[in-house]
Formats: C-alpha cells, sequence, structure tokens
C-alpha cells in the first residue's frame, strides 16, 4: 500500500516562507518522479514543481526563484522550500508519485495560506 502523507503547511505573511514535506511509505519513492502541484479555490490543479529520479527539476514559471523541490531517498521523502511568498501562492498543495509500470499517487493536501 503506497501512501504519501504532506505536512507543513499553514498561515504565512507575504514574504514569508515555509517547507513543505511529503513522506512516501512503500518500496516507490527512489524510482519514482516526484511533483508538487497545487489547487486554489475554484481553480483546477496545477503543476507547481518536479524531480526526476536523477535530481532533474523543473518549476512552474510563477515560482522560479522563490521555490525550491528535493528529494531524500533515504527519508523516502519530498520537500519543497517555498520563499517570499506572495496571496497567489494560497491553494492546497498535493505531493505526487509518478512511475510509467506502477502508477500515479497522490497526498492528501496540505492547505498553504499567505495573507496579513
Amino acid at each position: 500500500q503506497v501512501q504519501l502523507v504532506e505536512s507543513g503547511g499553514g498561515l504565512v505573511q507575504p514574504g514569508g516562507s515555509l517547507r513543505l514535506s511529503c513522506v512516501v511509505s512503500g518500496s516507490i519513492f527512489s524510482i519514482s518522479t516526484m511533483g508538487w502541484y497545487r489547487q486554489a479555490p475554484g481553480k483546477q490543479r496545477d503543476l507547481v514543481a518536479t524531480v526526476t529520479t536523477g535530481g532533474t527539476t523543473d518549476y512552474t514559471d510563477s515560482v522560479k526563484g522563490r521555490f525550491t523541490i528535493s528529494r531524500d531517498n533515504a527519508k523516502n521523502t519530498l520537500y519543497l522550500q517555498m520563499n517570499s511568498l506572495k496571496p497567489e501562492d494560497t491553494a492546497v498543495y498535493y505531493c505526487n508519485s509518478r512511475h510509467g509500470i506502477w502508477g500515479t499517487y497522490w497526498g492528501q493536501g496540505t492547505q498553504v495560506t499567505v495573507s496579513s
């Protein structure tokens, strides 16, 4: 049974920082491309950042230079360091794992609210 559990969300002022974590149970973490997505109220779920098994990262334009995705295969944990947060970053953030054979899995989401 594969489970993804996010943590680290919360309320932060504009310009502040948060670090999200996603712990993955099961044996798929090290062989899967991992990603963070977000969904704001009334909007579709959008890709924020991905990291491949080889460590190659990619970001949506709106977070480049502010967010950093990373993975620790020894801890089966994915991270998203978010700096210089803006109100438009407010959303539920979801962890995602993707493997061509073993499938795609989602976490339950963690709320990030950027507000003064």
